[in-house]
Formats: C-alpha cells, structure tokens, sequence
C-alpha cells in the first residue's frame, strides 16, 4: 500500500463536492419512519417530556401524514394513549374494532393513503397495570396467553388498514403466530417488522409519559425484555423471529445498542431497523436547550450513525426536522 506523502487521505475531504462524492452513507428521508401518539379528542396535547412532540387527535393525526407525504417520509408508527377508563387487567380494549389505534389507522389511510402506517402490536397501552401482556397472580406475564391476545389485536389492526403490525412485547412464538392468522384472513401483504431485540431499558421514561402508562407499571419488565449485557441472545431472538415469518427486525433502543444493529445485520442480511427513543430524543434536545451541541447537527450524525451501522431505516421524533434538513 502507497504511504504518505503519495497518499494523502485528506485530500478526498478538501472541498465539499468531494465530500459528497465520497461518502459511503447516505441518509434520505426514505430512510425514517416517523412516530407519533393519537389522543382521544381533538386538542394538541404537548408532552411535557418530549420538547417539541405532542399527541395528537384524529384530525391532528391526518394533518401530521399529510406532513410526513410532503416532507418524503414513507411511514407513521401509531401509539395510542388509552383513556384511564377502558385500561382493564386484560388489555381487551386492543381487540376493539373501533379503539383509538383503528380509527386513526383508517383517518390516515382514507386521507393519505400513500403513507405507510405501521402499528404497535402489544398490550401495555391498554393494561392498568402496565405490563405487555397478561399477568398471572404474581404479577408473571404468561406468555401464551399473552400471545394469543396478540395475535387478534394485530389482526384488528390489519383489517383497519395497517401497512406494518410491529409486536413489541417480546413474547416467545408470537411472529410466528400472528403470520399464520393474518395469511389465514387474507392480509397476505401486510408485513410483520418484529421487536426482535427490545431491551429492558432506562432509555424509555419519557414514551410512558406519552401513552400515559407512567405510575401504572407494577415492578419491571425484566423477565421478557432483554438484558442490556447480552449480545449473543439478541441474534438467537432474531432467528426465531425470522425463521416465524418477520420481514424485518428492529433493535430498541438505538444508539446504546448500535453493536446489536451490526451484528443482527452481518448476521442475517434482512433489513433491520433501530428504533431511536424517546430517552435519546430527550437527550438531544437537552443539550440542544443548554447550549451543549447544535440540535441540527446532533440529529443528523445520530442518525446517520445508523444507517452506517446497517439500518435500513429508523425510528426517530426527530423525523420531521431530519426530513428537512436532507431536503434544503
């Protein structure tokens, strides 16, 4: 290999042309999926701990994909905040043909059909207690039993219209589950991005203030969600998930976890997504308010961090302002 002064790296970095010529990764808004909570009313409700992100209604929610069509941003991920009144122990509001996530799922799809809408599949927005799924007298989440309320509340979810049904509990067997019904009713074309590797994470404080879980949740969720230490068991989550019939997987959180990211996608080579949440999000915009790093900036590198990682695409708060800046 030719060494200096006959290879000067920094020549390829001299002006900005260049730099663009030379760069191995590319960012587009075609690369975010674009999270935002719906409200029961028609009232902007902003969150206290998300600067700059509020829950909208269904009005609200129409107007926001109407956003996304203009600024390129291909999909919505719909997360719901359940009025206190109908959280029950068993979370059956998520099997209502007519709850909050189905009506705004079919608002966006009569208004913008274009836009992708990618749905949450897992209990903890309509449980009093907090946790994904079903609990026993212990307070243990029983895992089949969960599954197979999973298993109808996606497919509510796909007969309104959902694009993308996303589990997110971390049940064992439930891709494989909600693949086999939604073949069996006709949603053949309706994917499955599979929570593959969620972690049991600090990172999520500021999301159960959106969906208003925040004090419901009875201890942790320790027992189904990752152990941040490992590595290996992410890739073995990942295989089942895939082997179940997920057409994407997504590692949660984000930047903490940008190894998992690499190493799910070396490993298997499907499209794999990193949800960027919402701690991280609080993250930049604190530091941003004290004058600590310039947002503009600090988004852009945080996300381009992972597509250089290997994400086909992200979930981000951040997506309109990102979506933005690509375009200017």
């Amino acid at each position: 290999m030719s060494q200096y002064p006959a290879l000067r790296l920094r020549r390829s970095r001299a002006s900005a042309w260049s730099r663009r010529l030379h760069a191995e990764t590319v960012l587009t808004p075609a690369d975010l999926i674009w999270p935002v909570f719906v409200t029961d009313g028609e009232d902007e409700e902003p969150i206290a701990a998300l600067p700059g992100v509020s829950r909208w209604g269904l009005k609200g929610i129409v107007d926001r994909a109407r956003e996304a069509r203009d600024l390129g941003i291909p999909c919505l991920a719909l997360f719901p905040n359940t009025p206190h009144a109908l959280r029950t122990e068993d979370g059956r509001e998520a099997l209502n043909p007519d709850n909050l996530m189905c009506r705004a799922i079919r608002a966006i799809k009569d208004a913008v059909p274009e836009v992708g809408v990618l749905t949450d599949v897992a209990l903890d927005p309509y449980t009093s207690h907090g946790h994904d799924g079903i609990v026993d007298a212990a307070g243990y989440v029983l895992n089949d039993e969960t599954s197979a309320v999973l298993t109808e509340q996606a497919l509510v979810q796909a007969q309104a219209g959902a694009d993308i049904v996303a589990p997110s509990d971390m049940m064992d067997g439930r891709v494989g589950q909600i693949r086999s019904a939604l073949e069996a009713n006709g949603h053949v074309n309706v994917q499955i991005m599979a929570y593959a590797a969620k972690y049991a994470s600090a990172f999520y404080g500021p999301f159960r203030d959106a969906v208003g879980s925040r004090g419901l949740l009875k201890g942790d969720k320790k027992t189904y969600q990752m152990d941040p230490a490992n590595a290996e068991e992410a890739l073995r989550e990942v295989a089942l998930d895939l082997a179940e019939g997920a057409d994407s997987v997504m590692v949660k959180p984000g930047l903490p976890y940008l190894d998992i990211v690499t190493r799910v996608k070396s490993a298997f080579e499907v499209p794999v997504f990193a949800y960027q949440v919402s701690g991280e999000y609080a993250m930049i915009e604190a530091a941003a308010a004290v004058g600590a790093g310039d947002r503009e900036a600090l988004v852009l590198e945080t996300l381009m961090a992972f597509k250089r990682a290997g994400c086909s695409g992200v979930l981000t708060y951040h997506a309109p302002l990102a979506a933005r800046l690509l375009g200017a």
